[in-house]
């Protein structure tokens, strides 16, 4: 492609995305849909590009999008509405992960013949579901605020399985050492010391600010900080997104964390970030995402119709355990539309096609296969989350799900007493604490 017209390409694609996002709020079709087919069109489809034409670049852009990615959603998560609903949301996150991974990988092991390292490392990718879509998705339809929470935060600490658990396996592949006692604390040694170097790197950096904010276009400086932690990080041999994801959240709420912690140990006092600061990783993070799904379509294998059908049996797996996994998260008390549309909304989105491409990136024998999967699922999960949900607003398909969860024993009338003291107990600023006990 001339590199004239590449450079039209790239601004014509960048007022689709916007377009896109547009659509997205009027018929509530995901962007991502578009994103992706975009890229089908020009990779696949045509030829015109291909994953062997961004040669090293294309590791390295996955790599930053996945850092932006991570960075800005810790800033964007406060500190009580997630202690406030850590017990709540705790039990759907950890029983779909569970539950996709054993799935997933029991499909992968018998029909790709990956092995079980290697099918369980599929399964964990696919494991959380996408904050990007699951976000935006809630907003526009009839959902109880309980329930919207219990997704988006769902979303959101899905990533920290979606994240450690994939990595660790990778390694533990690549070392060819898969003992229980050992991967677990590794795990967890690697997630905890992660997190420590992010939340250090995320006080230090809140300090530095201060200094740095008398100098002139200095926006890039935050986000450079955040690759800094992370190379670091991973050169230690720990969790970079984690790490990633720890300086985020702390920069977040800094102004909690900050003056009480920080007290006795410094004098100068944390700052936070600015709202133009933070519009700016925002924008950062749209425009990275946006040509990110346009690679991952470009970079998908039509020919191997294999691996896209294994992609789309798994998801319809996925979609038919969510309806008794959403029963088993939630309360009695919890109504049938809300569980219904609890049960349709598992896409798979930015993490999981940053994730995927790691196995081959790395040399790990059917890494191609696990890319090419995942890409499937990913496009699959997207696609029927779209239509099921809206079918479940405008359709009979709502009755369908909404008896089945009936038969389950949710929809059940809370007692007047329980209401009553409910409503005579002072309530935090959150309304998303007790939702699934």
């Amino acid at each position: 492609m001339p590199t004239a017209l590449t450079i039209v390409f790239v601004g014509c694609t960048i007022f689709l995305s916007h377009w896109f996002a547009s659509l997205f709020a009027r018929t509530k079709i995901p962007d991502v849909l578009w994103l992706f087919s975009i890229g089908l069109i020009l990779g696949p489809a045509t030829g015109w590009v291909t994953p062997e034409k961004f040669g090293a670049v294309g590791p390295v852009f996955t790599t930053i999008t996945l850092v932006f990615i991570l960075f800005e959603s810790g800033i964007d998560q406060r500190l009580e509405p997630l202690i406030n609903s850590l017990g709540g949301t705790a039990r759907i996150t950890v029983y779909n992960f569970v539950a996709t991974t054993l799935v997933a990988g029991a499909l992968t092991y018998i029909y790709a013949d990956l092995g079980v390292m290697r099918s369980l490392m599929l399964g964990s990718i696919v494991g959380g579901t996408s904050s990007a879509v699951v976000t935006t998705m809630v907003k526009y339809f009839p959902i109880s605020e309980r329930a919207k929470t219990i997704l988006v935060l769902e979303s959101a600490f899905s990533d920290v399985f979606t994240l450690a658990i994939p990595l660790t396996l990778l390694a533990a592949y690549q070392v060819g050492n898969f003992d229980i006692g050992t991967l677990t604390g590794q795990m967890i040694a690697a997630f905890l010391l992660a997190a420590m170097l992010g939340i250090a790197g995320g006080f230090v950096w809140s300090i530095l600010l201060n200094r740095m904010r008398t100098l002139q276009n200095t926006v890039f400086t935050t986000p450079a900080f955040v690759f800094i932690i992370y190379g670091i990080v991973e050169l230690l041999g720990f969790s970079g997104p984690i790490a990633a994801l720890a300086f985020g959240i702390t920069l977040g709420n800094i102004d909690v964390l900050g003056p009480p912690i920080m007290r006795n140990i410094i004098s100068k006092k944390p700052i936070a970030l600015v709202d133009h600061e933070r519009a700016f990783f925002s924008e950062a993070v749209f425009l990275l995402r946006t040509f990110f799904f346009v690679y991952i379509g470009s970079s998908v294998q039509l020919q191997n119709w294999w691996m896209m059908q294994l992609g789309a049996m798994i998801t319809g797996c996925l979609f038919l355990i969510r309806i008794p996994i959403v029963r088993l998260s939630v309360s009695k008390y919890t109504s049938t539309k809300d569980a219904a549309y609890m049960a349709v909304m598992i896409p798979k989105g930015l993490g999981a096609a940053v994730l995927a491409s790691l196995p081959a990136q790395k040399g790990v024998e059917g890494g191609q296969t696990i890319q090419s999967i995942v890409f499937s699922i990913i496009l699959c999960t997207t696609l029927m989350t779209t239509i099921l949900s809206f079918l479940v607003e405008k359709t009979w398909l709502s009755n369908v799900y909404e008896f089945i969860f009936k038969m389950m024993g949710l929809g059940k009338e809370r007692p007047s007493t329980e209401v009553a003291e409910e409503e005579n107990t002072p309530q935090p600023a959150t309304e998303n604490d007790d939702e699934v006990n």
